[in-house]
């Protein structure tokens, strides 16, 4: 065995969780991402989908994406930079400038591409690309990729963040980078302290709104405009994965950094292009937002719910004001197996573990949906609280 596969073959550690019955990933889902779902021939009350308003069976959804398939095919067969842009494409992304309030906006092929193929390119040698050490794993590897210097300040601290500004030097371009809806905590970043900030020490600011979108603000329109600081956020990031019931993501700026990011953005570039299907899909959810306000007031009624909930029963769920509840456990193994005794009792959640985490803070991720019931929230809140005390997990 040469050297690569000895190194792989050391890797061992699902198959040390999986000897134990507690492995909790790759499960099969056997029907529609909907509030319920079929897995091995079972019901079972889904919370760890990222479909925020539950769009992803509405109709006119599913309709969108047949017809464009109908009319373009399965797929683009190339990059947008060559064969691949479409008339759909340019529709979703003059809408979703208008939507988000910049001047333009370009669609990649997954909100992953979105934040590696910027954060790695808009800026250079000689500048700086500072990071909420909490910030989506996307943002990271676009950090690493970026041949400026990184910095890092601690979650949500912003006197952490004014230190690291004021080491940077004046002239540079100094690029703050972070998620307005943190994934895994729930918690909403303090944009309008972070853009004082980058106003005093002439730093320019990008936000992951993946989370936001579909939830915060008026309209959906995310953490940007929740706080009304989106004049004085210079790239905001959207993904189609989650309230947009679809796939892809894109990045709104102003028309000089789009130009840009249009030829030199490597993983855009280099990519093949957003399919028919998938685009029509986000351009039908993003008016079925602008339309239905009501999906949007839904989620807020059924937020609001699940919260009171685990607060009134003793669960640590820290400083999630969303839909994405983090419950605190704390421990790895226990977080493992009450994830798999939660399935059992008919609930789907989602174990959070080093490295989306510290290793001191695993967790359960609770998300909601739109279409969620309060009927649905009891249960689940009977189930996690019978699983959480056989496991001792309370104090």
């Amino acid at each position: 065995m040469n050297l690569l596969r000895k190194r792989m073959a050391r890797y061992n550690l699902p198959q040390q969780i999986k000897a134990k019955g507690v492995y909790p990933y790759f499960r099969c889902i056997e029907s529609q991402q909907d509030t319920e779902v079929m897995m091995n021939g079972r019901r079972i009350l889904m919370f760890g989908s990222n479909s925020y308003l539950g769009l992803t069976n509405h109709p006119r959804v599913i309709e969108a994406a047949v017809e464009a398939t109908r009319k373009y095919g399965t797929g683009c067969a190339g990059s947008r930079f060559l064969n691949g842009t479409i008339d759909l494409h340019l529709q979703l992304e003059h809408e979703l400038a208008r939507w988000v309030g910049k001047e333009e906006v370009m669609v990649y092929s997954t909100g992953f591409q979105v934040n590696l193929g910027v954060v790695s390119c808009v800026t250079g040698r000689e500048d700086y690309v500072i990071c909420d050490e909490l910030d989506h794993a996307s943002i990271v590897e676009g950090r690493r990729l970026s041949f400026s210097t990184p910095r890092k300040y601690r979650h949500g601290d912003m006197p952490s963040l004014e230190r690291e500004l004021a080491r940077c030097h004046p002239e540079a371009v100094k690029l703050i980078v972070t998620d307005g809806v943190f994934s895994m905590e729930g918690d909403i970043a303090n944009l309008p302290e972070i853009v004082r900030l980058a106003r005093k020490y002439d730093a320019n600011v990008m936000v992951d709104e993946a989370h936001g979108f579909g939830v915060l603000g008026p309209g959906g329109r995310g953490a940007c405009h929740h706080y009304g600081v989106a004049d004085g956020v210079d790239l905001i990031m959207g993904t189609f994965s989650k309230s947009f019931a679809s796939i892809g993501g894109f990045i709104a700026s102003d028309s000089d950094t789009i130009n840009y990011l249009r030829h030199n953005s490597r993983s855009y570039i280099f990519s093949a292009s957003l399919t028919p299907a998938a685009t029509a899909a986000a351009l039908a959810s993003l008016h079925i937002m602008q339309e239905e306000p009501e999906h949007i007031e839904r989620l807020w009624q059924v937020t609001r719910y699940a919260l009171e909930g685990f607060r009134s029963l003793g669960f640590e769920i820290g400083a999630t004001a969303t839909p994405i509840i983090p419950i605190y456990v704390r421990d790895m193994e226990k977080t493992f197996l009450v994830t798999r005794m939660l399935f059992d009792e008919g609930v789907f959640v989602n174990p959070v573990v080093p490295p989306a985490c510290a290793s001191g803070d695993t967790l359960i991720r609770f998300s909601l949906m739109a279409t969620h019931t309060k009927e649905q929230v009891d249960f689940a809140l009977e189930k996690m609280l019978k699983c959480f005390k056989a496991l001792e997990i309370f104090g």
